[in-house]
């Protein structure tokens, strides 16, 4: 299933919500065993993937299935974010970086 932008949430798979709040840009990753999906509270966000962008506003949320790489980014000032994805989920999938982050409880 290719990424898309939608209007309802459909990740009724969804073990956890995370509220986020974003960066300028995070890492390219991507998630091999669980999709994440993104609900945009506040502000303006980005999800690149390699063939392209998918803007987000307010009230817009989207599914990334499993194993698609992917970088989220702000569009605008610390946009906030409510993330659906398993518990056990790291932050930046299958990529290791400074922004890793293993303590769970941390997220």
């Amino acid at each position: 299933m290719p990424p898309r932008k939608i209007n309802l949430i459909e990740a009724a798979d969804a073990k956890i919500a995370k509220v986020a709040k974003f960066g300028e840009v995070f890492d390219w990753h991507a998630h091999d065993d669980e999709d994440e999906a993104f609900l945009v509270l506040r502000g303006k966000i980005a999800i690149d993937f390699r063939d392209g962008p998918v803007e987000l506003g307010e009230g817009d949320f989207i599914v990334v299935p499993r194993g698609v790489e992917h970088r989220p980014r702000s569009l605008t000032v610390e946009p906030v974010v409510l993330m659906f994805e398993p518990a056990t989920t790291l932050n930046t999938g299958n990529a290791q970086s400074d922004l890793t982050v293993t303590d769970l409880k941390r997220l």
